[in-house]
């Protein structure tokens, strides 16, 4: 299994904002082979990094997400002023877990 995180520095004050589009997401990911399940976490404190954090079967199964027409789909929303600069992707393999690997 793997775990792909997307780190978002989002606009102070668009918080809310985020959080709103991310739970209006289409869902398309939750169709994909491969696809374990999705967390999304907020800063504790005020401001700073939200994470996306995904679990797949393999490498192989998040790239074909990534190469997808759901994948150019569920991206096709644009949110002009909600980012500071690009989220900043990071990929893990997970080696041991209290999860069912």
């Amino acid at each position: 299994m793997i775990v792909v995180m997307n780190r978002f520095k989002v606009s102070p004050g668009r918080e809310a904002d985020f959080e709103e589009a991310f739970k209006g997401r289409a869902k398309l990911i939750d169709t994909m082979e491969g696809f374990v399940g999705l967390d999304m976490l907020r800063p504790a404190g005020e401001g700073g990094v939200f994470i996306s954090m995904a679990r797949w079967r393999s490498k192989a199964d998040f790239e074909a997400w990534t190469t997808s027409d759901a994948f150019k789909q569920a991206h096709s929303r644009r949110h002009p002023g909600m980012f500071e600069g690009h989220p900043q992707l990071e990929m893990y393999e997970v080696f041991d877990s209290t999860q069912e690997i």
